[in-house]
């Protein structure tokens, strides 16, 4: 497998979340397909890690398309996504869930969710925060198949941001049995 170019991911962040629906995950030996995705735009998303700017925890946002922004959450939680934006704006977007393809055994479940996935692939902040997706080295995301129905709805677990939590930038292979449930 072979990385994707830089210039697949320099597109709308919304459209970005779409096209990576199939590609996969390659992080070493293990390997899984990008089953679910969600959109984080720039500074008027109120979602988005961008919204305050290029802080230290986000300022991988706002540089080349093509990188990897891997985030800690509630203290045990590896976020993956994947940096993509069009011209010098900012956006990133955040991987919900995998299938496996390599090493993950055979259940569909073991990539189910942002944390599950990056504990599946071993995806950790301090070994992958800004690499270089496109460069081939441990971690890249290479093409894939392309996927079947793609359904689309709001973000899961961005309540606090008004109007932004409705915005359906929530993307998902219909039916396909490795996505995430919305709680």
């Amino acid at each position: 497998m072979r990385p994707l170019s830089r210039r697949f991911y320099h597109r709308r962040t919304e459209d970005l979340a779409r096209a990576l629906l199939g590609k996969v995950i390659v992080c070493g030996d293990r390997a899984g397909q990008i089953v679910e995705t969600e959109a984080y735009l720039g500074p008027e998303d109120l979602a988005s890690h961008a919204r305050f700017g290029p802080t230290d925890r986000a300022r991988v946002m706002f540089g080349p398309a093509g990188v990897a922004y891997v985030y800690l959450i509630y203290g045990m939680y590896d976020m993956f996504n994947v940096v993509g934006h069009a011209g010098a704006e900012a956006g990133a977007v955040l991987v919900r869930a995998i299938a496996p393809v390599r090493g993950l055994g055979d259940d569909p479940a073991v990539g189910r969710g942002p944390g599950k996935l990056t504990r599946a692939l071993g995806i950790r902040r301090a070994d992958h925060d800004g690499v270089d997706l496109t460069a081939g080295g441990a971690l890249f995301i290479a093409g894939g198949r392309r996927p079947g129905p793609i359904a689309r709805g709001p973000r899961i677990g961005v309540d606090y941001a008004g109007a932004w939590s409705r915005a359906p930038l929530r993307f998902w292979i219909d039916g396909h049995p490795a996505v995430s449930r919305r709680r």
